[in-house]
């Protein structure tokens, strides 16, 4: 079984930073990419930004410039650096991964349990 699991999400002010992080876990041999989704109240889950196990990233628009994803493949971490937060990058973010599993030797897509992050003043 594998697992992501999230942390560093909560409130900030706008302008403010936050850094979210997730770890994966479980029976692994390897990662191909991994992400960042977030979802807002009533709207749907939308890709944030990516990173391949190469180092590629890919960025939403409106995140260009102000977030910043990068990876530790050998501790199998992603996190994403959030900079100057504005009141509608308010969702919940998920972790997302797609994951080897040791025991099949298929790749697998995982979702983290989502982190709130909430841009208020």
């Amino acid at each position: 079984q594998v697992q992501l699991v999230e942390s560093g999400g909560g409130l900030v002010q706008p302008g403010g930073s936050l850094r979210l992080s997730c770890a994966a876990s479980g029976s692994i041999f390897s990662i191909n990419a991994m992400g960042w989704y977030r979802q807002a109240p009533g709207k749907q889950r939308e890709l944030v930004a990516s990173i391949t196990s190469g180092g590629s990233t890919n960025y939403a628009d409106s995140v260009k410039g102000r977030f910043t994803i990068s990876r530790d493949n050998a501790k199998n971490t992603v996190s994403l650096q959030m900079n100057s937060l504005k009141p509608e990058d308010t969702a919940v973010y998920y972790c997302n991964a797609f994951a080897g599993i040791a025991t099949t030797k298929g790749y697998l897509e995982v979702w983290g349990q989502g982190t709130l992050v909430t841009v208020s003043s």
